[in-house]
């Protein structure tokens, strides 16, 4: 693989030997990558995966070079997507990119001599490094592959972590899929016309309460004021579905909670403690799978 550009790149066999990687690197620091460069590319804001990439580099020996989209003067003087790559890829020896547009990430694969991870473009697009995490963290938790029941709650049109993890869903046995939200951010059809073409059963409703009754996993998403154009709708969205800890105790025994976070007030506090939640994790996770992608891919080595 030289490129990570969406979720869709994989299959069981790359995924399984990816997580296995990701679980030897728990807790290590080498300097495997030492000399290496990791171009950090946010020209959209971004805390924790900007933070758990970069951390995943020096831990293992690397280094970074970076842009923050508010302080790129080449965008500001109006320099193509493709132009600062190619120039950036001179500096770099593999260059995340986080983006504003969807379809950045292939954009820039297209022109970049290192190769390019999409770190998410677009609201929606694809978040696949996102998605990979979520798919550790659920196996890792529940401790299985296949036979999961999950509900994604909220936020699902304009969620892009969201939609990449439904595609890799599909490629597991006994998926069954609840998308909760308004009819306003319901699931997009693209997502749904590839559950149906890999006979995934899904189901739809407003409801969160009935929605999560039987889940092995509940996806809970924030609205993301930044993401929906209409401050109306914003407005009429946001505090719908909440999770509390009356919610949480009465969820499925061994059933976890997940968040890409940051939350916003849509899991109360009260829930950290409750055996459910795991986003915290989550966050765990997601550094040592990003260690392993940066390894695998930086080696030139197929997954």
């Amino acid at each position: 693989m030289q490129h990570l550009v969406e979720t869709q790149q994989f299959d069981r066999p790359a995924l399984k030997r990816l997580f296995e990687f990701a679980t030897a690197l728990e807790d290590k620091r080498d300097k495997s990558l030492e000399g290496r460069i990791m171009g950090s590319l946010f020209f959209a804001p971004s805390t924790r995966t900007r933070l758990s990439f970069e951390s995943a580099m020096y831990r293992l020996g690397g280094d970074v070079v970076t842009v923050d989209g508010s302080e790129s003067s080449s965008q500001s003087k109006g320099e193509t997507l493709e132009d600062a790559i190619k120039v950036i890829s001179q500096y770099s020896d593999i260059i995340v990119l986080r983006h504003g547009e969807v379809g950045a990430a292939e954009r820039a694969a297209a022109v970049s001599k290192v190769p390019i991870i999409n770190a998410g473009d677009g609201n929606m697009g694809q978040h696949p490094t996102q998605a990979l995490l979520d798919l550790y963290t659920i196996q890792r938790e529940l401790k299985r592959e296949d036979g999961i029941n999950i509900a994604f709650v909220g936020n699902l049109r304009y969620y892009r972590s969201a939609r990449s993890l439904a595609y890799l869903l599909s490629k597991y046995k006994d998926i069954k899929v609840t998308f909760i939200s308004s009819p306003e951010l319901n699931m997009g059809d693209d997502v749904k016309a590839h559950l149906k073409e890999n006979n995934v059963p899904f189901t739809e409703t407003e409801d969160m309460v009935s929605g999560i009754k039987d889940a092995d996993v509940v996806y809970q998403t924030r609205i993301a004021k930044e993401w929906i154009p209409d401050p109306k709708e914003y407005e009429a969205q946001r505090g719908r579905y909440i999770i509390t800890r009356d919610v949480a105790d009465h969820m499925k025994e061994g059933a976890i909670i997940i968040h890409p976070l940051p939350r916003v007030g849509e899991i109360e506090e009260a829930v950290d403690a409750s055996p459910h939640a795991v986003y915290f994790r989550q966050v765990g996770y997601g550094l040592i799978v990003r260690m392993a992608l940066l390894k695998t891919m930086l080696s030139g080595k197929e997954l």
